[in-house]
């Protein structure tokens, strides 16, 4: 019987092994997507540099940074359409509503229009933090360069 049971024991024991491993080698094998959390990081450093750029009357910067801020919401749509229970979709088209008019504002090279759809758009981003029950999340105007190591005035 003893025997037995150690069969039993060593058996189970490897099947345990081969489960882990197996789940392991399909974790291994399934691509990264970002969670929301790690997405809205993204967005704020982008809010933050757009910021820079605009102020700076870089439009060159200040649209690339739009972009990416578009392409950050797409990600949200894409992988966390919704978060808790909470569909976000809706929010985040009317968030992205806000981003026509600092695209406006940038191809006109208007600093007013540019600060006053910034405001809009960030406005938009906290009533999503809202409705999504994370209105302790509370974006602003950034206040102080946290890139020193990138130039944001024109280079030209």
């Amino acid at each position: 019987m003893k025997v037995a049971a150690v069969f039993v024991g060593v058996g189970l024991a490897a099947f345990a092994a081969g489960a882990t491993h197996a789940h392991r080698a399909a974790s291994a094998k399934a691509p990264y997507a970002p969670g929301l959390g790690e997405i809205m990081s993204l967005q704020q450093m982008r809010h933050s540099k757009l910021w820079f750029a605009g102020s700076a009357a870089n439009w060159e910067l200040a649209a690339y940074e739009l972009d990416e801020l578009k392409e950050g919401f797409d990600d949200v749509l894409a992988l966390s359409p919704t978060h808790d229970g909470v569909p976000l979709t809706p929010m985040v088209k009317v968030t992205t509503g806000k981003v026509s008019d600092l695209a406006k504002a940038i191809a006109a090279r208007d600093g007013a229009g540019f600060a006053s759809a910034f405001d809009a758009l960030t406005a938009a981003c906290n009533g999503c933090h809202q409705s999504a029950r994370h209105g302790f999340i509370v974006i602003q105007r950034p206040t102080s360069l946290p890139y020193t190591n990138q130039l944001f005035t024109p280079a030209h």
